[in-house]
């Protein structure tokens, strides 16, 4: 490992002290790791595709009043800190910028392969049983019903929807989780994500059951 990302993990795991739990080092650490997984089959720039996956959630928009340039702010800052080239640091920051689910519409249609693994790999860690158990921690962060009968899921909301939306727990699964597996950019996300696919239509049908007492 190399000096950079070593200091990089500190600064992280420094920085994102005491977050939300689907939002914490854990979550950076998991994402880390998968994109290396991925990286490993995949013809990429290394050392971009773990700054990204180490920085993409410095200042999660979520937790910092929707503001969108405070983790590029922070990011371009600490790598400039560690004399990373400015090459590296623009690569990293694109991939920051646009890595999130809301963000889709306004992604490029050309992404570079360095974002397209750090994409997958959050994505991957947003399903399966990981994927449950963030999603209801994050629902009771947020103080959200787990599930209410006469709710629908909003399918196809805009960003701005999307970013004030307080539905159901149950219901954001068919608004962002479900859709993640055919969203994959790569081979290795693509066959990574099935499995947990499955083992979220599992819970969903195992909720309902114990929901409706059959």
């Amino acid at each position: 490992m190399n000096n950079i990302v070593e200091n990089t993990i500190q600064f992280v795991k420094e920085k994102l002290e005491g977050a939300e739990a689907g939002h914490d080092w854990f979550h950076i650490e998991r994402v880390w790791k998968l994109s290396k997984k991925i990286a490993q089959t995949e013809k990429c720039n290394l050392e971009v595709v773990e700054l990204s996956a180490l920085l993409h959630d410095i200042a999660d928009p979520k937790f910092h009043n929707g503001d969108e340039t405070l983790a590029l702010k922070i990011s371009r800052e600490f790598l400039e800190s560690q004399n990373v080239e400015d090459g590296i640091i623009h690569q990293v920051l694109f991939v920051i910028q646009n890595i999130s689910f809301k963000n889709r519409g306004e992604a490029p249609k050309d992404l570079p392969i360095e974002l397209k693994i750090v994409q997958d790999a959050d994505r991957i860690d947003a399903i399966g049983a990981i994927g449950v158990a963030r999603t209801f921690n994050f629902g009771g962060f947020k103080n959200n019903l787990m599930y209410h009968p006469d709710i629908e899921p909003k399918l196809n909301m805009s960003k701005e929807e999307y970013k004030k939306s307080n539905g159901t727990t149950i219901n954001h699964f068919y608004e962002k989780l479900l859709l993640l597996k055919d969203l994959m950019n790569t081979n290795e996300g693509k066959k990574i994500s099935e499995e947990r696919h499955q083992f979220m239509l599992t819970f969903l049908d195992q909720f309902y059951k114990e929901w409706n007492v059959d």
